[in-house]
């Protein structure tokens, strides 16, 4: 019998919450692809497409800037019909056409409306889910922040009032292992090797039969294991239905009032060590989630990637500034009150000349 799905390129849907490694994971996978060539399509948190640019300086031939599309308009699961359909439109009308392409949706996205979108006519017939991939954030699910298991979640409410049962988020985490092909649990580096083991039984025990769950450290999984699941995500949507969410036919809604982005530039900074320091501190005194962006050092020719997921701040150079400013700007994320000003004056003094010293009296 001839497979109705051959011919049709693959696509990898890469979902999970804010901070959870899929840029990572990303760009591991295009230094990895081999021969194949790599469509992104990247739909962007907040108004600073810093994804894209982290993915545009990979500086491979598996990811050249034209094969890279930002959709930056809001979160691709309430936009498909605006923006991702006459996207993918476009792209798949190229005679140049990607061996495989990779969605990176934003950290809210339901990838149930997403999947559900390869069946419209304009590309079901050229395009198939090849997969879906949740990366779940090891530490923070290990210690209760996103769990799936509701009564696992009862216990912990029950021992520390603080902790809220039922929450958009928590709801948002179980959507999206309903509908994953492959679970990757992050940042297992982070975590003893029984905790991080533990975590992924718990995960597999809760999930469709056949779903995948495994650790990475740093976003290093093999290409040939996230490309080439060959699941036909769309055509099996009723096994990967929204648990909190409704069904197929209806409108999908949640909740984004709940969180706010911003952007905030920042001027050269004399020493990487004490930015990462000091953004730590910002994050952890204004409950920040997530913190992302681009800095310039002085003295160093190389733009200085940032991203940060809670006071765990990362950085590294990633590529010349060439003829862009040397100029820094960061996306701030986090939930709805955030007190912009202060973050604002807080990130902005990072790059402040430090005060000339007190003359020494005669």
């Amino acid at each position: 019998m001839t497979n109705p799905r051959a011919g049709r390129i693959p696509a990898t849907i890469v979902t999970g919450f804010l901070g959870a490694g899929k840029t990572t994971l990303i760009r591991h996978m295009l230094a990895h692809a081999g021969e194949r060539r790599i469509a992104l399509i990247i739909n962007e948190f907040g108004d600073l497409g810093v994804d894209g640019e982290i993915l545009k300086g990979c500086g491979d031939a598996t990811c050249r800037e034209e094969d890279i599309v930002e959709l930056s308009n809001g979160c691709i699961c309430c936009t498909v019909a605006d923006d991702f359909l006459p996207m993918m439109e476009t792209l798949l009308a190229r005679p140049d056409r990607p061996d495989h392409i990779v969605i990176e949706t934003s950290g809210l996205a339901l990838p149930q409306p997403l999947v559900r979108a390869f069946n419209w006519p304009g590309i079901a017939t050229k395009v198939t889910v090849d997969g879906v991939v949740v990366l779940v954030d090891g530490p923070a699910v290990a210690a209760g922040r996103f769990a799936h298991d509701h009564a696992a979640l009862e216990a912990q409410r029950e021992a520390d009032g603080s902790i809220d049962h039922e929450t958009p988020l928590s709801e948002l985490f179980e959507d999206q292992l309903a509908c994953a092909d492959m679970i990757v649990v992050s940042k297992s580096d982070l975590m003893g090797e029984a905790e991080a083991a533990a975590l992924a039984e718990t995960l597999a025990a809760g999930t469709r039969p056949g779903v995948q769950v495994v650790k990475a450290s740093h976003g290093a999984l093999p290409a040939e294991v996230l490309l080439g699941v060959g699941a036909a995500a769309e055509a099996d949507m009723e096994g990967r239905a929204e648990v909190h969410h409704g069904h197929e036919g209806e409108h999908h809604e949640h909740d984004h009032d709940e969180f706010e982005s911003f952007t905030v530039d920042l001027g050269e900074v004399p020493d990487p060590a004490a930015l990462t320091r000091r953004l730590a501190e910002v994050i952890t005194a204004h409950d920040i989630l997530r913190l992302k962006g681009f800095a310039a050092v002085a003295g160093k020719p190389m733009r200085l990637a940032v991203q940060a997921v809670g006071p765990r701040v990362e950085s590294y150079f990633d590529r010349p500034f060439g003829t862009d400013p040397r100029a820094g700007r960061l996306v701030v994320i986090g939930l709805a009150g955030l007190d912009r000003a202060a973050i604002t004056s807080a990130i902005a003094s990072i790059a402040a000349p430090a005060p000339a010293a007190a003359p020494v009296p005669a």
